[in-house]
């Protein structure tokens, strides 16, 4: 696309985006006068869709109702409700329906991932992570080495960018890989870093580990609803996410969780097990020994809360209807339009950390403000924009496809103008 800056330009590309309608049909925040804020910060938490409400109110309804007998009798009988989003979600991630479950929350799925996944020996039991991974997969990490008596210390491998570079390099990777493969029992990637925006190549990484048969797992949290990791066919092992970022199931909402399948049908693999991923046939003899479900659901704990449920069946509804490819070209026009702005501030305080290609990138932005602290940010935010900051110069902005415009996007990088000149 050439990208012209101007808001007659913005406002016709809304006019012909096909996905515009969609935009409608979210709740945004507003500011004091009642007039919305440019919201671009899907990357920590997703906007409510207006009609999650009414699935919420249904559920509750079918409590009143039958109390429980909703587990068979609800609109959507709550026995089989989870069941119900494996599929939508699937498409999401390139899996299988068998292949993913809807789950607890990230971090809880993280653990009980590397349960099954990290089996480390005297000789190969350290893990491989990217330096700047987001702290709680860092802290389940490290708490897993430790759990197995290994100091972090000596278990942790960190991939890191080179002095004064901000991203990682595939080759670097593969480096430590070929160093440290007779040491590596599971590397541990997460699918979109946090801070800098940085996708990695999921496919190279995947197969590589293949090559040296190292387990690999990713973390999808800034992945899943954002690029198209394809699962299955790279052949991750395990992977978890978050629904409540770029999926907009709601604040705290319930996680994701990917098995390959040739893992699923294992009786043998160790795990954390609970009632819910008993084989649902005799899961009610409740007096039998465990007999794991032949699919990802084997690795539930307990029922799912369905209050959360009904946000996320909320949400991939409309991401069925939408289409996630055609949010997939969006997110690259969408993207490439506040880059193009960035650049034509000619400002040489700003310099974007997130790499230039689509390919590397989902729809986030890391911009780093030189010789800025948070006083930028916070004048953007009296202007109306919700972002995000991070420590200690970067203002990480996130137009998601399914409810973003491109005015939207013209209208942060004006008021970014502005709070620059104030």
């Amino acid at each position: 696309m050439k990208y012209i800056n101007s808001r007659a330009f913005a406002e016709e590309q809304d006019q012909n985006d096909p996905l515009n309608p969609f935009r409608s049909q979210f709740h945004f925040p507003v500011k004091a006068d009642g007039s919305p804020k440019i919201y671009l910060c899907g990357n920590s938490l997703g906007l409510q869709p207006k009609q999650t409400a009414d699935y919420v109110q249904q559920e509750l309804k079918d409590w009143a109702n039958f109390g429980v007998e909703g587990h068979t009798d609800a609109k959507t009988p709550w026995l089989t409700s989870h069941e119900d989003l494996a599929e939508p979600m699937a498409k999401i991630v390139g899996a299988k329906p068998e292949e993913v479950v809807i789950m607890n929350t990230l971090t809880v799925n993280l653990h009980l991932m590397m349960v099954s996944f990290y089996k480390p020996t005297q000789t190969k039991f350290k893990i491989l992570i990217e330096s700047d991974a987001f702290p709680s997969d860092k802290y389940a990490v490290e708490s897993q080495l430790k759990f197995h008596n290994i100091d972090p210390k000596d278990g942790l491998i960190l991939w890191k960018p080179r002095e004064n570079e901000h991203l990682c390099r595939h080759e670097d990777f593969e480096e430590l890989l070929e160093t440290h493969k007779d040491e590596i029992a599971l590397v541990m990637i997460g699918s979109t870093n946090y801070y800098s925006g940085q996708a990695f190549d999921l496919r190279r990484i995947a197969k590589r580990c293949q090559k040296e048969n190292i387990t690999v797992g990713l973390d999808l949290a800034h992945g899943a609803g954002n690029i198209k990791p394809n699962l299955h066919d790279i052949g991750a092992d395990f992977a978890v996410w978050c629904t409540y970022k770029y999926l907009n199931s709601g604040p705290g909402s319930i996680g994701g969780c990917f098995v390959h399948e040739k893992h699923i049908k294992s009786t043998t693999i160790d795990r954390f097990v609970g009632w819910w991923g008993h084989n649902k046939d005799s899961r009610f003899n409740m007096r039998v020994g465990f007999d794991p479900t032949p699919t990802a659901d084997g690795w539930q704990l307990s029922n799912p809360p369905i209050l959360s449920l009904a946000g996320t069946r909320s949400s991939l509804d409309l991401f069925e209807k939408a289409g996630f490819d055609k949010l997939r070209e969006k997110s690259i026009q969408l993207t490439g339009f506040l880059e193009f702005l960035i650049d034509e501030l000619k400002d040489s305080s700003i310099s974007i950390l997130t790499p230039r290609s689509p390919e590397e990138r989902g729809c986030q932005l890391s911009i780093q403000m030189k010789n800025a602290d948070r006083s930028l940010f916070k004048k953007l935010t009296t202007r109306g924009v919700v972002a995000d900051w991070r420590e200690p110069d970067v203002i990480r902005v996130a137009p998601a496809p399914l409810y973003n415009s491109f005015t939207d996007v013209y209208e942060f990088v004006q008021r970014l103008k502005h709070c620059l000149h104030d």
